[in-house]
């Protein structure tokens, strides 16, 4: 994989708040530096080891330069990609991680029960697709 693809969004594909979360990324990347692909995809696979697979979120994962991250520590490392004033909110790293989790955990668990789930995933328009690996 290229080095400029080493910023990898992984989301599930068919919920509506990951799919609204891939779009306010889309529109707030100062760099344009985030590349996304669906959670279970042949990047998501090649990347990630299988024995690891069944002990990770299936909500929203960022693959950084090897590193990958998951739950509210994904979501900071993320807010730190967005333009000013998205980027202040780094400053929750302060909270402890359990509690950030516990909220992470509790939003993952009820996000389809509160936004929906689609039938498919979401089709990036041709200027966006660039940004989208398969």
């Amino acid at each position: 994989m290229p080095p400029e693809k080493s910023k990898i969004v992984f989301f599930d594909g068919v919920c509506h708040l990951c799919m609204g979360s891939v779009q306010f990324l889309l529109k707030r990347n100062r760099k344009e530096n985030l590349y996304f692909s669906a959670i279970g995809s042949e990047v998501f696979c090649s990347l990630i080891p299988k024995d690891m697979v069944p002990k990770l979120p299936d909500s929203i994962l960022y693959w950084k330069e090897g590193k990958l991250y998951m739950e509210s520590d994904a979501i900071l490392q993320l807010i730190r990609e967005l333009k000013f004033p998205w980027f202040l909110l780094f400053g929750l790293i302060l909270i402890p991680r359990f509690l950030r989790n516990f909220v992470y955990r509790w939003i993952a668990k009820h996000r389809y029960s509160w936004f929906g789930k689609a039938e498919v995933c979401m089709m990036p328009t041709p200027n966006l697709r660039k940004r989208f690996l398969d």
